[in-house]
């Protein structure tokens, strides 16, 4: 390695010579050398150029040095100076003095410094501490002249403040106290000959080893049994070196069932089961020494719910039940949720209860429809199945009518209760009268007709109506019955206009008058006058009036009854809105007897008693005023008689009576007129009267003369 250098030295020493040579001849003095610090045992060179003939000389610190070895010279303004192994006292200052043959004498003068070193020696470049000691980490650094030494980490230098935990010892060593983990790592001790750039570096490595250390993330781990469940156990160790990790388990090892990743930190189990349950003890060891901690290992079973049905379909009043069992470890326990409004089912008694698992309701109601949950609880989990019971819907609560033209508009603020199911549908109905049968038609909701409406009705007319909605299960209830009156089309008249104040009651006697404000644009043909008791039973009375009519009159009511009157104006194009009135009839008016009243009833009376007995007398005894007056009337021809024109069948030539049957020869003792023949001629035979008693004497009869004598 120095006959190298020597050879380096030698050749920089020729090609400074040879730029000299080729540099100018200008009388200026130069000493030129490879450097300036010159390590011990190396060799000094350096030529002296003078600028120009003369005689040149060598001188170190003041004094002349004339050694051949050392001085030669290379040319009449060149001289060489070498030293081949240069020593301490070498060191100095040289100076090259030249007498110039033309003229006055110069010099120029070089400093040379010579060094040993720095030298480390032996120096340890690795130190291991144990976490929490103090470290001292020497430094020996050997050379001249004087060293001076610097600590230094990540570039950053060391300070030698002794406050510090990390600091330079004025004896060039480093002190860590108390010494951590994050102290391990490489220091850089940096020795630096004083006052000269020569410098040198060692790098030591510092390693701070640690007890292993153990952590769990749980200590308890709680796992459900199943071929598709895998747990892992994880083992966080710490320490320096890096320790070594072992597991303990309840079982023995099996490559198929237990799973390890590269520094077996953690433990995976595939298709936990029961026999998997214990305690699990992870282990760290390094050089140092062991830790080892614990994780118990919980398996349990997950529950299972079982019901007899998921959906069972109920009409309303009728009665529903479903069982629910479950299994599971630990045994979980059992509860029936209304999941409708989140209600524990926890009753043993009642419509609605639960016994052994069982749901039970009797006579379902609209609202009992829903999804209900069985449930299972316990330690290892929960688990649940739902159970959906339908039943017909709820009648619509919330619902309000409006008529329309020829129609009845429904609106329902809330929907009903859907009985557990969506409501597919409305059932309207609506008929007339309580004699008719209900008209009904069927609305899809899902149409989006808001309101629901009955169409194609009478105008004006009274029509009672009723809704009700509908799903899987079948319709439900309907809704309260509501009475509404549609409204006519366009071009219908106006209501006829009551004048209530001109209303007139006369015992069973009404009138009122009434106008007409508007015929719609087509002249009236009629009103329609309708009116009834107001109470059930009764019917409607309807009458007519011209369209000229101005008022309306109504004999032979019941008196002290309510009625109702309803007024109808009738054009081409429809009716109007019936114009309504309730009205009530009078008392009837009492009697007052005078003495005038009471002649005139004996009067007739006695004219009746008296018309009795005169007709009595005349159609069983032929007497009599009114007998009188048929004489008189009819003549001979009195009514009852048979005359001997039509009696020509009879042998003897005597005509009876019409309804008597008296004995031909006795006339005189019945006193029956007869009437004979004589000769073309009628002679009428009568008797003066017939015996009124038994004791009385008849009288004697005689011929009464014929109308012709």
């Amino acid at each position: 390695m120095t006959n190298q250098s020597a050879l380096i030295l030698r050749m920089v020493s020729l090609l400074l010579l040879l730029l000299l040579l080729l540099q100018g001849t200008e009388a200026k003095m130069e000493i030129i050398n490879s450097k300036q610090d010159i390590l011990v045992g190396q060799e000094i060179l350096m030529l002296c150029k003078a600028g120009g003939e003369g005689t040149i000389t060598w001188q170190k610190d003041g004094e002349e040095i004339d050694e051949e070895e050392k001085v030669s010279t290379v040319d009449e303004t060149t001289s060489r100076f070498h030293i081949k192994k240069a020593t301490m006292q070498d060191a100095g200052t040289y100076i090259c003095h030249c007498d110039f043959d033309n003229g006055p004498e110069d010099e120029v003068q070089k400093m040379i410094y010579i060094y040993e070193g720095p030298s480390f020696g032996g120096t340890s470049t690795y130190h291991e501490f144990l976490d929490g000691t103090d470290g001292v980490v020497p430094c020996p650094v050997t050379g001249q002249p004087a060293v001076d030494v610097h600590w230094f980490r990540d570039r950053q230098e060391i300070s030698t403040n002794a406050g510090r935990r990390v600091r330079h010892l004025p004896d060039n060593t480093l002190l860590i106290q108390g010494v951590r983990r994050e102290d391990a790592g490489t220091y850089s001790c940096h020795a630096e000959i004083r006052g000269r750039p020569i410098t040198k570096q060692l790098d030591i490595s510092v390693v701070v080893n640690a007890y292993p250390t153990v952590r769990l993330r749980e200590e308890v781990k709680k796992v459900m049994a199943g071929p598709e469940t895998n747990v892992s156990l994880l083992c966080l160790v710490a320490g320096h070196p890096q320790p070594n990790i072992t597991w303990t388990m309840p079982m023995l090892f099996d490559s198929s069932h237990h799973q390890f990743n590269s520094d077996h930190s953690q433990l995976t189990i595939r298709s936990v089961a029961r026999a998997d349950y214990g305690e699990y003890v992870c282990t760290a060891k390094n050089k140092i020494s062991e830790s080892s901690a614990t994780i118990m290992l919980h398996v349990f079973e997950a529950p299972e719910v079982f019901v007899s049905v998921e959906l069972q379909s109920v009409s309303v009043g009728e009665g529903v039940s479903v069982s629910c069992n479950i299994s599971g470890h630990p045994q979980p326990e059992l509860h029936w949720i209304n999941k409708h409004n989140g209600q524990t089912l926890d009753l043993t008694t009642g419509r609605v209860h639960v016994v052994d698992g069982v749901l039970m309701i009797s006579e379902v109601v609209p609202s009992d429809g829903g999804l209900y949950s069985c449930m299972a609880v316990s330690a290892s989990g929960n688990a649940s199945r739902d159970v959906a019971i339908i039943t017909q819907p709820g009648p619509p609560h919330y619902l309000s009518v409006a008529p329309g033209p020829t129609s009845v508009l429904f609106f329902l603020k809330t929907p009903p209760v859907n009985g557990g199911s969506p409501i597919t549908s409305y059932v309207l109905q609506w008929r007339q009268s309580a004699a008719e049968q209900w008209k009904e038609i069927i609305t899809d909701p899902s149409l989006g007709r808001d309101p629901l409406e009955i169409t194609s009705l009478k105008p004006y007319t009274l029509y009672m109506v009723r809704l009700a909605a509908m799903n899987v299960v079948g319709p439900g209830e309907f809704s309260d019955t509501n009475t509404v009156r549609t409204h006519g089309i366009q071009g219908e008249p106006d209501s006829p206009v009551l004048s209530t104040d001109a209303m007139k009651v006369d015992g069973n006697s009404f009138s009122i008058p009434f106008k007409q404000t508007d015929d719609g644009g087509t002249p009236l043909q009629h009103f329609n006058i309708r009116y009834k008791q107001d109470k059930e039973g009764t019917e409607w009375k309807e009458m007519q009036l011209s369209s000229g009519a101005d008022s309306i009159s109504l004999q032979g009511l019941s008196f002290i009854s309510a009625y109702q009157l309803e007024v109808t104006a009738i054009n081409a194009n429809g009716s109007s809105i019936p114009a309504v009135f309730n009205f009530t009839t009078g008392a009837q008016p009492a009697s007052r007897m005078t003495k005038g009243g009471v002649v005139a009833i004996v009067m007739v009376i006695f004219l009746v008693l008296f018309l009795v007995v005169d007709a009595s007398c005349c159609y069983i005894n032929r007497c009599g005023l009114l007998m009188t007056v048929a004489v008189r009337l009819f003549g001979q021809k009195v009514p009852g008689l048979r005359m001997l024109d039509d009696a020509e069948g009879n042998t003897n030539g005597e005509v009876k009576l019409k309804g008597m049957s008296t004995p031909r020869g006795s006339l005189q003792q019945t006193g029956v007129q007869t009437i004979t023949k004589e000769g073309g001629q009628l002679t009428e035979v009568t008797c003066d009267k017939a015996p009124l008693t038994k004791h009385e004497k008849t009288q004697p009869c005689k011929d009464l003369p014929h109308a012709d004598a």
